[in-house]
């Protein structure tokens, strides 16, 4: 099974910090990915940009429409994640409790057709 692990900050938090707790950050984020070859735990991952450059579409009468921002306001932003293969939930929960925690993070399963 394939879990995302959804990343959270507080809003605007990467603005806020200095290039040595920047470092800091990407240092914890390479060292659980290490963590994860070590396993033998098939990953990818991104950084995102933060949620105020977004743009979402919302179903209207015409079809899509575009909006500035999240699809919800939230105090925090979805900073990044990793997609992660396990056996189950609490093998991504396990996994996950070794990733820089931020302000939380989500686990949430890849839907998957059934072949």
């Amino acid at each position: 099974m394939r879990f995302a692990l959804l990343l959270y900050d507080p809003e605007g938090y990467w603005e806020s910090v200095t290039d040595e707790e920047l470092r800091a950050a990407l240092a914890e984020h390479a060292a659980f990915a290490q963590y994860l070859r070590d396993l033998g735990v098939v990953f990818s991952g991104e950084a995102l940009r933060p949620g105020r450059e977004a743009r979402a579409l919302r179903p209207s009468g015409e079809g899509a429409v575009a909006a500035e921002g999240p699809f919800l306001p939230l105090p925090q932003d979805l900073a990044g994640f990793y997609l992660v293969e396990c056996a189950d939930l609490d093998e991504a929960e396990e996994i996950a409790r070794r990733c820089p925690l931020g302000a939380g993070i989500e686990i949430r399963p890849v839907w998957e057709p059934h072949s």
